[in-house]
C-alpha cells in the first residue's frame, strides 16, 4: 500500500467524507497528511478525556508514590504484571483482597488508569456501590400491604466470592498480597 492509499484509508477510518468526495483533487496536496494527523490526534485526545470522565476513577495517588513497605505482604511483582494489562487480552478478572487501608483502591485506580491511557474503557466502582446497584428495593407496595416494604438483596451464593472496597472490573487472579 503506498502512502496515498494509506492516507485515503486513514481518511475513511475518520469518516472524512467531504475530503474523500474530492480525493482525486486533494490527495497530492501537502496539507492533507497534516489535516489527517490533526484529526486523529484531536479525536484520540477527546476520546481519552471522555473515557477518563466516564470512568469515575477520581483522584488517586500515582503508583510511583505508593508505599511498597506497607502493607508488608504486598506482592509488587504481581501488581506490576497487572499493570502490563495482559489479563485484558484473556478477559480474565482480577480481585484485590486485603484489609481496610492497605491500598487496594489506589492499586485498582492505577490499573484502571493504565487501561484508560491504552485505549480501554473503564468504570471504577466500589464494592458497596456495586452491591447497592444490584439491590432492588420496592417502595411502592400494593395498598393491601399497607406500610410493608419489600427489599431484596443478592443472596450470599450470588455474591462475589471476594469483596473488597473497590472494583475496577477486576476475579480469578491471585491478589498481590
Amino acid at each position: 500500500m503506498n502512502s496515498l492509499d494509506t492516507l485515503q484509508a486513514r481518511a475513511k477510518a475518520l469518516q472524512l467524507n467531504g475530503l474523500l468526495a474530492h480525493w482525486t483533487q486533494v490527495a497530492t496536496e501537502g496539507w492533507v497528511n497534516s489535516l489527517i494527523d490533526w484529526e486523529e490526534q484531536e479525536r484520540a485526545r477527546r476520546s481519552l478525556e471522555r473515557r477518563l470522565r466516564e470512568a469515575r476513577i477520581g483522584r488517586f495517588k500515582p503508583i510511583c508514590d505508593f508505599d511498597w513497605n506497607w502493607p508488608k505482604r504486598c506482592d509488587r511483582a504481581a501488581f506490576e504484571a497487572l499493570m502490563s494489562l495482559d489479563f485484558l487480552k484473556d478477559a480474565t478478572n482480577v480481585v484485590l483482597v486485603g484489609p481496610n487501608g492497605v491500598g487496594k483502591s489506589t492499586l485498582a485506580r492505577n490499573v484502571a488508569y493504565q487501561a484508560l491511557i491504552h485505549g480501554h474503557t473503564v468504570l471504577f466502582t466500589s464494592a458497596g456501590q456495586l452491591l447497592g446497584d444490584r439491590a432492588c428495593i420496592i417502595t411502592h407496595a400494593p395498598a393491601s400491604w399497607s406500610s410493608t416494604r419489600l427489599a431484596t438483596y443478592p443472596t450470599p451464593t450470588a455474591m462475589p466470592t471476594c469483596c473488597s472496597n473497590s472494583s475496577a472490573g477486576v476475579t480469578n487472579t491471585r491478589a498481590p498480597w
